[in-house]
């Protein structure tokens, strides 16, 4: 089973493609994906597309072609397309598939277009390259010379190509066999780069050597079984080693100086044994690497989990923040590119139209205040612009102005009573306002226009769990599953729905927060009682807690687990609707343990109260936090020893930490179980809406929560007791009250619970 796809990367790498204004596209046959790499900021975005068998890329003029299994997938850039690919507004291109050339299966390797924009394809179970006609599968143009005729025996495993001035010039191959698989024989030092205008080659003894390019007049080659980046010398040969690379480099582009090259893990087998790179790197990587060219250093890569273990092409492609759309996207239906002539003979789009098309231009690049300008031309135009009514609800809802949000849902409404999307807004607007009839109405009407519409049902769900309706909503949120960008596991075993698992072994993996992932742990012991063994997978973070709870067999950090480790799974969310749970509990006592070996030196005790402070949500800045200063108000009361058990602090909250004379922790914060072995020697704990609150209200210490006017449906409507823990009591923050108002409130909260 392969874990979830996520990657580590440098902030050089997207300050690369920032700079650049471009992105990168990597194939990786071995996990049927390929990987769109694009800036988001300071941040590197990975898109994740499933594709069979991708391997070679090629781009010019627009144009993206990819062998796929045994078709060529060209897909055409329409920039017009990318604002309107979810979530809408944030693209600046789109390439969209138009045409696929069914060749067979000749197991393609690299391609790439001549100065006539025709491709050239190398045919690895021929033995030769070649290109494409609409007549044939596939038409041979060149052959290697030691290859007396074709088959599909993939006689030297010919693999790599390189242009130069236009045209194919320079291949590669693992070998010069002219029998069936007869490169294996010398997979390790047979390896050989040809001229193919001149039919010579250029070096040969070399280890398995991949992706041939011409780039700044030299001919670099990437010798795969030894990891390095090298130039050979056109005359005579020699071999010049640029950079070493801590993985089988296969796939190579270049910005400037910079070239990016994959890598990958290389597998141990027979295939892959006995190559230098084995023998020098023991710790392999995955992903793409960014060398300098003429200082050999690497200066950034992107690193990928082990569910992507091989990588094969890398190509820049021009855009900041490009979409790559499926094969089955609806837009591509609703998408056209024609003719300059026939575009002419269209009746030119109405002024409202023009105005909408500017002002969702205008509200993709942020300018918020032009773009409701605009908007408000457009319904001038046409009052009746049902579109630009909802769009320009949206806008205001991004502005936090509710009421004029509310109005132009209604508007649209008025002109199109099923507009699913304005339904759903009008309900969430409800539900901030904690108007839940109203907002439940609304996501009924939704679901009523369209019973499949998964937005409506696990909003809906987030009314029933905050009201208690746990029946309700343990229902309606599985229909996040219907949802785009959910954290799935990949494995052919069933989700678990409640039935009998007495003999079974049951794996539970978090997919949610780290504050809900602890709530809901407090269902896995009946789990436990259901069933034969419990396995749970969860961040390392919160590994050594998640292994104190009674009914957890093993906590597992790495989801790349066996087939044979379990029998069924389900997500923690999912729990307590298989358990069938219809309300919420306090434990009598701590669910959640502290580790038996201590991992923080004991807090030193002066005789005062002890008491932790959590002021800030990092995941929810705006809703869920108030300012260290006001905070600090607290810390005024006397007989109390207060410490910080934030994490991610600045230089600023240190210093104002150190005058207010407050212990700072975050130092020794290095996991839940360090927090917990530090809550476990405190009095009690104040804090907001936190992963904090969760962990304290979980171990039975006395908590006090402040939480704001929106919050999730963890802390109910009770106005100050916790539903879910018995000694954590909540301080609610009203819509217009500042922060100092409740943690006044707070005070006094605090010192009712440390006078017991």
């Amino acid at each position: 089973m392969a874990e979830a796809l996520s990657s580590v990367h440098t902030t050089s790498f997207p300050d690369l493609l920032n700079q650049a204004k471009a992105s990168v596209v990597v194939s990786t046959y071995q996990a049927g994906k390929l990987i769109l790499l694009r800036s988001a900021g300071s941040t590197l975005n990975t898109h994740f597309i499933s594709l069979a068998k991708p391997m070679g890329v090629a781009y010019k003029k627009n144009r993206l072609s990819i062998g796929s299994g045994v078709r060529v997938i060209d897909y055409f850039n329409m920039p017009a397309v990318g604002p309107k690919v979810q979530p809408v507004n944030t693209h600046d291109s789109a390439f969209l598939p138009r045409r696929m050339h069914y060749t067979g299966d000749i197991d393609i390797h690299e391609m790439s277009f001549d100065a006539q924009n025709e491709l050239w394809i190398i045919n690895t179970k021929m033995s030769c390259l070649g290109t494409l006609d609409i007549n044939h599968s596939f038409v041979p143009k060149w052959k290697p010379p030691f290859i007396s005729g074709y088959d599909l025996t993939d006689r030297c495993h010919l693999n790599g190509l390189a242009m130069r001035d236009g045209k194919p010039r320079y291949v590669s191959s693992l070998g010069v066999s002219d029998k069936s698989a007869g490169w294996r024989e010398n997979k390790a030092f047979g390896g050989m780069i040809m001229d193919i205008e001149s039919n010579e080659f250029i070096s040969q003894g070399l280890s398995m050597p991949h992706s041939p390019r011409w780039y700044r007049n030299k001919l670099w080659v990437l010798e795969s079984g030894a990891g390095q980046l090298i130039t050979l010398d056109l005359q005579t040969g020699e071999k010049t080693v640029i950079a070493e690379v801590p993985g089988f480099c296969r796939g190579i582009d270049f910005i400037e100086r910079y070239a990016l090259i994959g890598l990958s893990q290389v597998r141990e087998s027979s295939v892959f044994a006995g190559l230098p790179l084995t023998e020098r790197e023991q710790d392999r990587k995955c992903g793409v690497w960014i060398v300098d060219i003429e200082t050999g250093k690497t200066e950034g890569y992107i690193e990928f989990s082990e569910a992507i273990q091989e990588i094969f092409s890398v190509q820049v492609v021009p855009g900041s923040y490009p979409a790559l759309l499926d094969l089955n996207d609806p837009l591509i239906a609703s998408s056209y590119s024609l003719p300059d002539e026939a575009v002419k003979q269209f009746t030119p789009p109405k002024q409202e139209q023009l105005l909408f098309e500017k002002a969702i231009a205008l509200h993709r690049s942020r300018q918020l205040a032009d773009a409701e300008k605009v908007y408000l031309q457009a319904i001038k135009e046409q009052p009746k612009y049902i579109e630009a009514h909802y769009h320009l609800g949206t806008l205001y809802r991004e502005l936090r102005q509710s009421r004029q949000a509310i109005q132009q849902y209604e508007k649209c409404l008025k002109l199109q009573p099923k507009h699913t999307n304005a339904l759903l807004a009008l309900g969430q607007l409800m539900s901030e306002q904690h108007d839940f009839d109203a907002a439940t109405s609304h996501f009924n009407s939704a679901i009523a226009t369209d019973k499949k519409f998964a937005p409506a049902y696990v909003n809906r769900a987030q009314i029933n769990l905050k009201l208690e309706n746990y029946k309700a909503g343990w229902s309606d949120l599985e229909w996040r599953w219907k949802m785009p960008n959910q954290n799935r596991l990949n494995c052919s075993q069933p989700k678990w729905s409640g039935e009998d698992i007495s003999d079974k072994n049951l794996l539970i993996h978090t997919e949610i927060g780290d504050g809900s992932s602890l709530l809901l742990a407090r269902f896995i012991k009946e789990a436990r009682e259901r069933c034969k063994r419990v396995i749970i997978v969860c961040p390392e973070s919160l590994r050594l807690v998640f292994a104190s709870i009674d009914g957890v067999d093993e906590a597992r950090s790495n989801s790349n687990l066996s087939a044979d480790l379990f029998d069924v799974y389900c997500p923690l969310l999912s729990l307590p609707w298989a358990l069938g749970i219809e309300q919420s509990t306090t434990p009598d006592q701590p669910y959640i343990n502290v580790p038996s070996q201590k991992l923080v030196q004991r807090i030193e005790n002066s005789g005062s109260k002890k008491v932790g402070i959590v002021w800030s949500d990092k995941s929810e800045p705006t809703n869920s936090s108030c300012d260290l200063a006001t905070m600090l108000e607290l810390c005024t009361l006397e007989g109390i020893k207060f410490f910080s058990l934030q994490t991610q602090l600045n230089n600023e909250d240190k210093s104002q930490l150190d005058s207010a004379n407050i212990v700072n922790l975050e130092a020794e914060l290095v996991s839940y179980a360090h927090a917990a072995d530090v809550i476990d020697q405190l009095d009690a704990v104040i804090c907001v809406n936190s992963t904090i609150a969760h962990l304290s209200g979980a171990m039975g210490k006395p908590t006090v929560c402040l939480l704001s006017k929106q919050l999730d449906w963890c802390w109910g409507t009770h106005e100050t007791q916790s539903n879910w823990y018995l000694n954590t009591q909540l301080v609610r923050k009203a819509a217009d009250q500042s922060w100092n108002t409740v943690i006044e409130k707070a005070k006094e909260t605090l010192e009712r619970i440390l006078s017991k």
